[in-house]
């Protein structure tokens, strides 16, 4: 893409932004709770729920990043 852009253009990158911050943050919501609910909800020991609580904190960064990423990528595809 050569030139610049129109403002439709740049609603357009503004909105594709914000929806896929908005999904990724919901995604790492959801696997946060989805891998902490022993820690949540159960009786563990205090090392248990930190184990817990770490490996949901990587997947739910994990799983933001990844979401992030892919949404973006397609957007961009899809316009060229």
């Amino acid at each position: 893409m050569t030139g610049p852009r129109t403002q439709g253009e740049r609603d357009a990158l503004t909105i594709e932004i914000v929806f896929a911050l908005v999904t990724a943050g919901l995604l790492a919501a959801v696997l946060y709770v989805a891998v902490a609910s022993p820690a949540l909800f159960g009786d563990l020991g205090r090392a248990q729920e930190r184990a817990w609580h770490g490996a949901a904190f990587a997947v739910a960064t994990i799983g933001f990043a990844v979401r992030l990423v892919r949404a973006l990528w397609l957007f961009s595809r899809q316009r060229r």
